[in-house]
């Protein structure tokens, strides 16, 4: 960990420089300002400007102290945090332990989240307060993970939120955080605004004003930037790259990032899934997705090098796992799946399916680089082995609400392990769904497998690093022998500011405000 200041982002900047105001252009929709809500990247973003937590991630995801000055595990089973003090809400309220208290207990009741923040506090069993800033956590075992998971838990104000719920929050009376910013006015789907926070404990930000607008529709995002009506804008499409780097008007920012792009199998029903039909468009009344075979033709029918080349122009990896190269947990024993249609053909008609079946594929089409263009690659290649696919694009808060109630029979999502381990992603896309254990909060498909959960239970518990990592490269080999999903690329994350600006490139993707500055 890294404690003593809180590490400061910007350089020093100009008196005239503080007065300036900044727009920002995001591909994807925040959908809702609670930041308990919905652990997706557009919420978490936006959530960042308004909400402080106890741990913060840099733009390496490397922790560093945020409204905890300081962590020191005091037993193998005790965590004690030391508060910042002086520390306010945005209404001068003082933060407290108190608030912290509530704040660790809250993500698991919030009702209706399409992926909750439980499982990042999974290993706490009880929150002590041992006096108004310090705070000691128990767990069941020893879980050196957990500062890096607090790194994901938002600080609310109990006397604000207490008896409240995500609506209060999309409607501004419990959305009083401690962060750089607080809300101002909000049009969902729309627009947020934002304004500095003058009392904010870290570094004073240089925009007075941040207005951080929705723009889904690439061409338009783009358009917005080199009209001068934006000042920045994520997710830059493939098919602009090359064209915005040579343009002087702007500066591109990129990161190899975190997220992989995959395709998740329902396993929920062990048959008549919807969608799903043999040839003759009658339902299959078995779960053609529960035999392993079908899974692994499927995986090793798509050509992964082909969506990177053609589909994402080079702004990806090809993924046979969901940890990049060069992370602590990437196992490099295990590849990316060759190509091989006719292993494919093969393993489908010992299946029991020699002349393949029909299904409907699911993707958004506006959350994700290239999302719904690279669901129609992998429907043509499914196409030839057999496997007739449709695609049906919908946008993102359509295609998520209905993706937790477990309605698409197979779909493209994404993931992106913000810290910068395998764990997440194994309790909350690929753990055995389980309020009361909080795990699978993400796994809408109800993929289940004892042995993985085993794996990844003891991971958690293994204090030095390479035995953590080890038991996580065990269980990524057991997750691809499973093909537990369809790994397609890990995305790069990319974004443009107007001539004039810095931005740094997050690995985890997300667009905050504070990740731009002047460029003197």
């Amino acid at each position: 960990m890294r404690l003593g200041v809180l590490t400061t982002i910007f350089a020093a900047a100009s008196t005239a420089a503080f007065a300036q105001n900044l727009t920002v252009a995001t591909g994807a929709p925040p959908t809702s300002v609670d930041p308990h809500f919905y652990n997706a990247a557009p919420n978490f973003a936006l959530s960042m400007h308004i909400f402080d937590r106890l741990v913060e991630r840099d733009a390496e995801v490397k922790t560093y102290p945020g409204l905890a000055e300081s962590w020191n595990a005091i037993s193998p089973t005790v965590w004690e945090f030391k508060l910042r003090r002086g520390v306010t809400w945005h209404d001068g309220t003082p933060f407290t332990a108190e608030d912290v208290a509530f704040s660790i207990a809250r993500p698991p009741t919030v009702p209706n989240t399409p992926a909750s923040f439980a499982p990042f506090v999974r290993a706490i069993q009880r929150t002590e307060i041992i006096d108004s800033h310090t705070v000691r956590f128990h767990t069941a075992a020893p879980h050196p993970l957990l500062p890096v998971e607090l790194g994901s838990i938002a600080m609310v104000a109990k006397h604000a939120v207490e008896g409240r719920g995500t609506e209060d929050f999309n409607a501004g009376r419990a959305a009083i955080g401690t962060g750089p910013y607080r809300i101002t006015n909000s049009i969902p789907g729309n627009r947020f605004e934002l304004a500095r926070n003058e009392s904010w404990f870290g570094p004073r930000q240089p925009w007075e004003r941040v207005t951080y607008r929705v723009v889904a529709n690439d061409t338009a995002r783009v358009s917005a930037l080199l009209a001068g009506d934006v000042d920045l804008i994520d997710q830059v499409p493939s098919t602009d790259l090359a064209r915005l780097r040579r343009d002087s008007r702007v500066s591109v920012a990129e990161v190899q990032g975190l997220r992989l792009i995959f395709i998740a199998f329902d396993r929920s029903r062990r048959g008549n899934l919807p969608q799903v039909t043999d040839n003759d468009g009658r339902p299959m009344e078995v779960n053609p997705f529960d035999d392993v075979r079908v899974r692994r033709a499927l995986t090793i029918s798509v050509n992964r090098e082909a969506l990177v080349d053609r589909v994402m122009e080079g702004a990806a990896a090809p993924a046979g796992q969901w940890m990049p190269p060069g992370t602590t947990t990437h196992a490099p024993e295990v590849p990316v799946p060759e190509f091989d249609p006719d292993g494919a053909r093969r393993l489908l008609a010992e299946a029991g399916y020699p002349d393949g079946f029909r299904i409907t594929l699911f993707t958004p089409n506006d959350r994700y680089p290239n999302d719904a263009r690279t669901a129609q690659a992998v429907a043509q290649m499914w196409a030839r082995i057999g496997v007739r696919t449709a695609v049906e694009a919908l946008p993102w808060t359509s295609y998520s609400a209905r993706s937790a109630r477990q309605e698409f029979p197979i779909r493209l999502a994404g993931w992106g392990s913000s810290t910068g381990e395998a764990g997440s992603f194994l309790i909350s896309v690929l753990g055995t769904f389980d309020r009361a254990a909080r795990r699978g909060a993400a796994n809408a498909a109800r993929y289940a497998n004892p042995e993985l959960d085993s794996l990844t239970d003891r991971a958690a518990t293994l204090l030095k690093l390479e035995d953590r990592a080890a038991v996580l490269r065990q269980a990524i080999r057991l997750a691809t022998d499973d093909v537990a999903m369809v790994p397609l690329y890990n995305i790069t994350n990319t974004w443009a500011t107007r001539r004039g600006l810095v931005h740094e490139p997050r690995m985890d993707e997300r667009t905050v405000a504070m990740g731009t500055r002047p460029a003197n």
